[in-house]
């Protein structure tokens, strides 16, 4: 017997089109169970999709994505037929195609700009997987169990395609394409089409790049080492010690294991987590010239990672904390400003390499700012926290805490 089929559809502010999409996917494929993943809409989407039979997914505005890869938990076992909300035409001779991947190309194009993205995506796919991709943006696509188990959860936004096709080829799955008659909404050589393809562009880009799994199973970029690249009015000192930072912090970002905190770091022995808290400690001191310098630098630079466990968290408190301090706090805020929305919106993440370079650039802050005294103090009062993080849950203490609550959810999806 044939697997189980679940059709999704991600949609977004489809109200005029998504009941006609699925009555046409529902006559098509009478006995799979089409799954709507409305992310976001603001019109009425959900309802139009329920009245023709779909189960509806509601979401918060993520991304196609991230849409998609919830909308997928919701799914039963068994194959998938992934369908843009706005799509016209046959898909059956996807799931025809003995392929674990099977990716429909259109065989008329409509609309659309220079071909700057997909010829960029295909580039991206050929660099990342061998693979040669006629249609590597395409959103319908066939895929196997096997293939499902592989490719989800999906990268973000735009870049969901891309990714998923470079998944699949270096798991050793057969990728196939299929040229159909279909027809979809064409985005025009106009403002808001431009900013369209710029948008799959950048997606794209950054699915192609290190990925993690965030606080609810979301896959999103890793950013965080692009703080190396801030501080141009920092010191030469400075901006090596918070690169050297970054770069343990996305080597365990890239090879970490399962251990969380010191104790299980050092019990497990050689893991990227002891790299780090060796290393973190003798690059500050190389920096400052001093232990109490070095301490400041790599309590604060861990302390920081500790609370990177949700979004938007761990850039809030760089911020906050960087308000009363002298030395290159300055120089960093405005990459931690940059990255505030997108980490807010779960669109990429900072990891370790983020959360500890911005850490150890209050660390420094804290080396430039406060008093031998202060300095002896502040070191008490990270250490402290740092055995507090070891013994209980930190994100549990901040969102039973009223205020901090409050705080913590501004901004957040």
């Amino acid at each position: 017997m044939a697997e189980p089929l679940t059709i999704l559809v991600a949609a977004r502010d489809e109200g005029s089109r998504i009941g006609q999409t699925v009555e046409a996917l529902r006559a098509a494929f009478p006995a799979a169970e089409i799954v709507v993943a409305d992310d976001g809409s603001r019109d009425a989407t959900a309802p139009a999709a329920r009245e023709r039979g779909a189960r509806v997914v509601r979401l918060p505005r993520l991304g196609k994505g991230q849409a998609l890869t919830l909308g997928e938990r919701e799914a039963p076992p068994g194959r998938l037929l992934l369908v843009d909300a706005d799509l016209e035409g046959d898909l059956a001779p996807l799931l025809e195609t003995d392929a674990d991947l099977v990716v429909a190309v259109f065989s008329e194009r409509e609309g659309g700009g220079f071909g700057l993205a997909k010829r960029a995506a295909r580039g991206l796919i050929r660099a990342r997987s061998g693979f040669r991709a006629r249609e590597p943006l395409s959103g319908q696509r066939a895929l196997s169990s096997a293939a499902r188990e592989v490719c989800f959860p999906l990268a973000p936004g735009f870049g969901c395609e891309v990714r998923m096709t470079i998944d699949a080829v270096r798991a050793g799955l057969s990728v196939r394409e299929h040229e159909l008659s279909l027809r979809h909404r064409a985005t025009g050589r106009d403002a808001r089409g431009f900013l369209h393809r710029g948008r799959q562009l950048l997606d794209a880009a950054l699915a192609c790049g290190p990925t993690a799994l965030n606080h609810r199973g979301l896959r999103l970029p890793l950013v965080g080492a692009v703080v190396a690249l801030g501080g141009a009015r920092a010191s030469a000192r400075v901006r090596l010690g918070v690169a050297g930072v970054a770069a343990l912090g996305l080597t365990d970002d890239l090879w970490s294991g399962p251990e969380r905190g010191f104790r299980a770091h050092f019990r497990a022995g050689g893991t990227t987590g002891v790299l780090k808290a060796v290393g973190i400690p003798a690059l500050a001191l190389v920096s400052t010239r001093s232990l109490r310098g070095a301490s400041l630098v790599s309590l604060s630079a861990n302390a920081l990672n500790q609370l990177d466990t949700k979004p938007g968290r761990a850039l809030k408190a760089f911020l906050l904390a960087a308000l009363p301090m002298r030395g290159p706090a300055r120089a960093y805020a405005p990459i931690a400003v940059l990255l505030a929305p997108y980490d807010l919106r779960e669109m990429t993440m900072l990891g370790d390499a983020g959360s500890n370079a911005l850490g150890a650039v209050l660390g420094y802050c804290s080396v430039a700012t406060f008093t031998p005294r202060g300095q002896r103090l502040a070191i008490a009062a990270l250490a402290a926290f740092t055995v507090l993080g070891e013994a209980r849950s930190l994100g549990d203490l901040i969102e039973r805490t009223p205020g901090l609550s409050r705080l913590d959810r501004l901004g957040r999806r």
